[in-house]
């Protein structure tokens, strides 16, 4: 059986589907799902490009970050838990270590935690981290209980399950899935998934009729878990995002929700919505309710900031300005202005960084200012 059957039967068996569970279904059902089916999906052979994709120079830049955050947390510094969610088949935190190694006694202390849902990503690990096999403390698809150290994450709320909802001329309205025949369509319904209206109402804005929106609240459950576990330490999270206001109360915007396919955005529901488990499918992430959520649970904020701002605290300039002549040195310099492209990575990537019993320290990354465009 598809995965489009799959959702067709539940559909007409049980009624629609949130459009929350059928973006599930199509991401991370644990077969037929598109990040569970394969090891990687990014890159020239994939259907997107991530900072990871660029080269190892973003991870060289995050352990920069890394290395200054690591005697904040533990004074012995004899212990460093590094936590990466959504690590997929382990590149990041190979580049990551890469560059740390050059710092042993920073190096030593690391005991790296690998967080993933995919079984074939995570099968994937060894041999990516095959030179760093000592420092790797578990692998799993949940976060650790205790955390002293770093949790971080790369481009990962945004492959969150959303709901979605809109605006019309008898109010708020949530866009369910639901089968027509053999296909899958949109419906739009009563709003009955619980928090949708107050989540709105809590970031005092309103959606303009006619627009659409998305709505996280599967980011918030994971900040919440995350903050629990953080025992002390840091929490750094880059991904797509903007502030509410911007998400939500421009008139005649129709969601960020995307779906990739072979590089390629897809312009209409058609396109994508009848071939579930073929599409990459993402959210920008708003970011005035994340920090909001952090912030009640216990954690600072220490900065919110693009990537451009924050990979140049970290050096990023001096790596390019370095890079030296040839073939490797046009390359590293490539990279470096690819992380940095306004209207690209740079701009769009957005980098939150919060704190948990380590006070407000001056941290590199946010050296250049703490700026969102």
């Amino acid at each position: 059986m598809s995965l489009r059957e799959l959702i067709v039967e539940r559909a007409r068996t049980r009624g629609p589907l949130t459009f929350a569970e059928y973006m599930d279904l199509a991401l991370y059902h644990p077969e037929l799902g598109y990040y569970t089916g394969a090891a990687q999906q990014s890159g020239r052979a994939g259907d997107f490009f991530t900072s990871v994709d660029i080269g190892p120079v973003f991870g060289r830049l995050l352990a920069v970050q890394l290395a200054e955050m690591w005697p904040m947390v533990d004074g012995a510094a004899t212990r460093f838990d590094l936590v990466e969610a959504g690590a997929g088949n382990g590149r990041l935190a190979r580049d990551i270590l890469d560059a740390a190694v050059e710092t042993p006694p920073f190096y030593d202390a690391i005991r790296l935690h690998l967080v993933e849902r995919s079984a074939a990503a995570r099968h994937a690990q060894a041999a990516v981290l095959a030179a760093h096999l000592p420092t790797i403390a578990s692998s799993g698809p949940d976060l650790p209980d205790m955390i002293r150290g770093v949790i971080y994450a790369n481009e990962l709320l945004d492959a969150f399950p959303v709901h979605r909802v809109t605006m019309t001329h008898d109010g708020l309205r949530e866009i369910h899935v639901d089968a027509d025949g053999g296909h899958v369509v949109e419906r739009l319904e009563q709003v009955r998934t619980a928090g949708l209206a107050e989540y709105l109402k809590d970031l005092g804005v309103a959606i303009p009729v006619g627009s659409r929106a998305e709505v996280n609240l599967l980011a918030l459950q994971w900040l919440r878990s995350a903050a629990r576990r953080l025992e002390r330490g840091f929490l750094m999270l880059i991904d797509y995002g903007d502030q509410a206001a911007r998400l939500y109360g421009a008139a005649g915007r129709q969601g960020t929700l995307t779906a990739y396919h072979r590089h390629t955005d897809a312009t209409e529901p058609a396109d994508w919505l009848d071939a579930p488990g073929d599409w990459d499918l993402t959210s920008h992430v708003d970011l005035t309710s994340i920090v909001a959520c952090a912030e009640r649970h216990g954690l600072q904020c220490l900065g919110a900031l693009d990537q451009t701002y924050f990979l140049l605290g970290l050096g990023a300039a001096e790596i390019a300005g370095s890079a030296g002549d040839g073939r490797a040195g046009l390359t590293k310099r490539l990279a470096v202005k690819t992380l940095l492209q306004p209207g690209g990575l740079g701009s769009t990537l957005k980098v939150l960084l919060f704190g948990k019993g380590v006070g407000t320290p001056a941290l590199r990354g946010c050296s250049q200012g703490t700026r969102l465009t």
